[in-house]
C-alpha cells in the first residue's frame, strides 16, 4: 500500500505521477486561516486563565515551587543541572580608568562552551561590594569584519555600576559574542530538531550568567550575599531567566524584555508583529513550554526578592498590555508575602531602545535594595573605551564549542539494547511501558485531558462510476473541526479492512486528481482536474476485489484546512512562525497531527459499518511519523505501512522532547507486536531499522519487515 493514493495499494502497481491539483481556493485558506486563529486563541486563553490560578494562599505557593522551579529548569534544558565543571577563568588584560578598572577575561560555562566577558571593578569603593551581572542584549559590535561583542555596546552600564560602587560583569551573548553561537534555529535556521530535543539558547543564556555568579563569588572584591542581575531586551529575558533559576540573585531588573504570552503568540502593535510578536523575536527569547506557562509564571518564581520590570510605552516588540497583565498576576503573589514594596513595573515613554529613564529606574532600584541607598540618580555618560580595549581574545581558543554548542547542550537518549535475546525479552518488557509512559508525560502531556466528543457527521455520501465516497465532519479538539472520507465499492458488502490514510498535501493533491470533479463538493475543493480512468477503474477494481474501505484524513494545516502561507499585514512568509507559536503552547503542529489522526479513528468507531473491521494506517514520509505514533496511542490498529519513514526526529516529525525519550527506531519497536512494513527505497534507507530488527528477532517476532519499492 501506499498513501500517496488510494490507487497505489497492491504491490504489482507500477507507480505513475498523478495530475496536480492547482493551489487551493480562497475559501480553503480562509477555512485553515480561521481555524489557525481561533485555535489559538482559545489555547492562548487556556493557558492565561490557568496561570497561577491555583495559588490562593502563600503555603499553597510555597509547597508547589520547588516542583516549580524543576518545571522550569526543565523547560531550558538545565534539569537535572549540569555539573558545575571548573571555570578555567582567566584574564587576558586590564584597562585602567580614573574610576575603576575593567579586566578582560573569559571563562568556560561547560567546557568548550566560551563566555567572554568584561570585569568593572570600583576604585573607590568600599570593599567587598555589592556586584551586578549585566546580561547584553542584541547589539554586538562588529568592525572589519571582527565581532568585538555585545559587551562593547553597553560598556556603559558597566562603567556606571563600578563609579558607583559596584562589581559589574558585563557578559556577551551566545550568539553576539566574540565566538558566535546560534540563537536562529527555529526562527531562520531550519533547526526544528532544537524542538524534538528540548534544546532552546534560553538555557545556554541562562547557564552562562549562572556560571558568572559563580565567578563573581570567587573574587574578593564582591560580597556574595549582595548580587543582582539587569539587562535589556535579550538581556532583559535572561535576566528573569536566572533570577527564577537561582536564588542567589538578590535583585532583578528585567528591562524591555517583558511580555505575555498572548502577545507573543497573538498580538502585535505593528503591521508585521499583527500574527504574535514571535516573529521578532529569536529563539533565546523562550522556553520550551512544555508545562504550559504564561510568563508570570517566571516572575512569580522570583517573589519576594525585589524585581523591577522595566519597559517602554512604545515598544513594539514589548507591548504595553502584555506586561501590564503580566505584571498584575506576578504583583498577586508578591501580595502573599506582605512584600508588593518590592514587586514594581517602571513604564517609561520611548521605543524598544536604550534610554534614560530605563537605566535610571534600574540603578536607582540597585541602589535601593542592594545598598539600601535612596539619593538621587543621575545617568552620567561615562567615556566609552574602544573596541580594540575591551576585546578578550586575539584569536577564538581551538577547543571553542560555541557554535555547536546546540548539539550537545541537551544530551539525546541513548537506548542500547542487551546482547542476549533472554535478557532483551525481559529488559524490553519492563522498558517499553516506560517509555510509552514518558511519551505520554513529556512528549504528547499536552493532549487534551478532556476531549470533546468526535460527533462525527455524515455531511456528503456521493456514488460514481461503482465508487461510493462518504464525507464526515468530525470534532479534532476545541476550535478545530476536520473532515474524514471514506472510500468503498458501491455494492453495498461489508469491508475486509479500512486502510488510513493521513495525507500531506502532496498525497491530498493527487489523491483529489484520482477522484476528479465528481466528488469534488465532497472533498471540500472547487478544482478537481480530470480524473484519470485507468487509475480510477484500478481503484474501483482494488475495491470491489479485495473489499477495502479506505478511510483519508488531512490533519489540520493541509487539503481542506490548509493556512495561508504568507501573513495578510505584511505579505512574508509565515510557515516557521506558525510552527515556532504552536511550540509555545507546549505542543508542535506534528504532535497536534497525530491528535487528529488519533481522532479520524475515534470517528470511523462511529460508522455502523465498519464495527470489527480491522484498521491498518498508513502514511510517507513525515506523515508516516504521524501515522505511527497515533498507532502507539491506538491498540486497534493491527497493522502499519509507513513509507519512507524519516530515520531520526532530526528530520521529523517534531515533537517537543522527542529526543530526550526516544528516536524513531526505537518508536518502531514500541509498534510491536503488530505488523509494520517499512518501505524503503534501497539498502541504505532499509539499514535505518537495524534497531527494532534485531530487537524483534531477540524477543522471537517477525511482525518488522521492510519491502523494497521505487521512491
Amino acid at each position: 500500500m501506499s498513501p500517496r493514493s488510494c490507487l497505489l495499494i497492491l504491490p504489482f502497481v507500477i507507480l505513475v505521477p498523478s495530475l496536480r491539483g492547482e493551489e487551493k481556493p480562497a475559501s480553503a485558506t480562509a477555512r485553515g486561516d480561521r481555524l489557525l486563529d481561533g485555535y489559538f486563541r482559545s489555547q492562548v486563553k487556556r493557558i492565561a486563565e490557568a496561570d497561577l490560578a491555583e495559588i490562593r494562599t502563600r503555603a499553597e505557593w510555597e509547597k508547589k515551587r520547588p516542583e516549580y522551579r524543576q518545571q522550569f529548569l526543565d523547560s531550558i534544558g538545565l534539569w537535572p543541572l549540569p555539573p558545575r565543571t571548573d571555570l578555567h577563568a582567566t584574564v587576558t588584560g586590564k584597562v585602567e580608568t580614573d574610576l575603576f578598572t575593567v579586566e578582560k577575561l573569559h571563562f568556560q560555562s561547560r567546557p568548550g562552551l566560551y563566555v567572554t566577558a568584561n570585569l568593572y571593578v570600583p576604585k573607590r569603593a568600599k570593599l567587598p561590594a555589592p556586584a551586578v551581572v549585566y546580561v547584553c542584549g542584541h547589539a554586538n559590535v562588529v568592525l572589519d569584519k571582527v565581532s568585538y561583542g555585545s559587551k562593547v555596546y553597553y560598556q556603559r552600564h558597566g562603567a556606571w555600576f563600578a563609579e558607583h560602587g559596584y562589581v559589574c560583569l558585563v557578559l556577551d551573548t551566545l550568539e553576539l559574542g566574540e565566538i558566535p553561537g546560534e540563537h536562529h534555529g527555529t526562527y531562520s535556521r531550519g533547526m526544528w530538531w532544537w524542538q524534538a530535543l528540548g534544546y532552546t539558547p534560553a538555557g545556554v543564556e541562562c547557564w552562562n550568567a549562572m556560571r558568572g555568579l559563580d565567578y563573581l563569588q570567587t573574587r574578593k572584591e564582591v560580597d556574595a550575599k549582595k548580587l543582582g542581575i539587569t539587562g535589556r531586551s535579550g538581556g532583559g529575558a535572561t535576566s528573569w531567566w536566572v533570577a527564577a533559576a537561582d536564588d542567589r540573585v538578590q535583585c532583578i531588573v528585567p528591562v524591555a524584555g517583558i511580555t505575555d504570552l498572548q502577545c507573543h503568540v497573538l498580538e502585535g502593535v505593528v503591521p508585521r508583529l499583527r500574527d504574535g510578536v514571535i516573529s521578532g523575536h529569536c529563539d533565546c527569547m523562550y522556553p520550551v513550554n512544555t508545562y504550559r506557562w504564561d510568563f508570570a509564571h517566571v516572575a512569580a518564581l522570583c517573589a519576594p526578592r525585589p524585581l523591577l520590570l522595566g519597559n517602554s510605552d512604545a515598544d513594539d516588540i514589548f507591548p504595553v498590555a502584555g506586561y501590564r497583565r503580566l505584571a498584575d498576576k506576578a504583583r498577586k503573589i508578591y501580595a502573599l508575602y506582605g512584600a508588593t514594596d518590592r514587586f514594581q513595573l517602571l513604564e517609561t515613554k520611548g521605543p524598544h531602545k536604550d534610554t534614560p529613564e530605563l537605566r535610571v529606574g534600574a540603578f536607582r532600584w540597585m541602589n535601593r535594595w542592594l545598598k539600601n541607598d535612596l539619593g538621587e540618580v543621575r545617568d552620567d555618560e561615562p567615556a566609552k573605551l574602544t573596541p580594540r580595549q575591551l576585546k578578550v581574545f586575539d584569536r577564538p581558543p581551538a577547543d571553542a564549542r560555541n557554535a555547536s554548542i546546540h548539539e550537545s547542550f541537551v544530551q539525546a537518549a541513548k537506548i542500547e539494547q542487551p546482547q542476549s535475546a533472554e535478557v532483551a525479552r525481559e529488559w524490553w518488557k519492563g522498558r517499553a511501558p516506560e517509555l510509552t509512559q514518558e511519551l505520554r508525560s513529556r512528549v504528547f502531556r499536552n493532549w487534551p485531558e478532556h476531549p470533546p466528543v468526535p460527533n462525527a457527521r455524515l455531511v456528503h455520501d456521493v456514488k460514481r462510476d461503482g465508487i461510493r465516497l462518504r464525507a464526515y465532519d468530525f470534532v479534532s479538539e476545541e476550535q478545530v473541526e476536520l473532515r474524514l472520507w471514506l472510500t468503498t465499492a458501491d455494492n453495498g458488502s461489508k469491508p475486509s479492512n479500512v486502510i488510513v490514510n493521513i495525507l500531506d498535501e502532496a498525497g491530498w493533491k493527487e489523491w483529489i486528481a484520482d477522484l476528479g470533479p465528481a466528488f469534488q463538493e465532497a472533498l471540500q475543493t472547487a478544482d478537481a482536474p480530470k480524473r484519470d480512468e485507468a487509475r480510477f477503474a484500478q481503484l474501483r477494481k482494488t475495491l470491489q476485489t479485495h473489499k477495502w474501505a479506505f478511510a483519508t484524513v488531512t490533519p489540520r494545516g493541509i487539503g481542506p484546512t490548509r493556512w495561508s502561507e504568507v501573513s495578510q499585514f505584511d505579505g512574508k512568509p509565515r510557515g516557521q512562525q506558525i510552527r515556532r507559536r504552536f511550540a509555545l503552547l507546549g505542543q508542535t503542529l506534528d504532535s497536534r497531527r497525530v491528535w487528529d489522526a488519533r481522532r479520524a479513528l475515534a470517528c470511523l468507531r462511529d460508522v455502523p459499518d465498519l464495527k470489527g473491521v480491522p484498521r491498518w494506517l498508513q502514511g510517507k514520509n513525515d506523515m508516516a511519523g504521524i501515522a505511527l505514533y497515533a498507532a502507539l496511542f491506538e491498540p486497534e490498529v493491527e497493522r502499519l505501512d509507513l513509507w519512507h519513514l524519516p530515520a531520526s526526529h532530526r528530520q521529523g516529525p517534531i515533537f517537543l522532547n522527542v529526543l530526550r525519550v526516544l528516536d524513531v527506531p526505537q518508536a518502531v519497536a514500541l509498534a510491536l507486536p503488530r505488523k509494520v512494513r517499512l518501505h524503503v527505497k534501497d539498502d541504505a534507507e532499509a539499514k535505518a531499522w537495524d534497531w527494532p530488527i534485531q530487537l524483534q528477532e531477540k524477543l522471537g517476532q517477525d511482525n518488522i519487515q521492510i519491502q523494497r519499492v521505487p521512491d
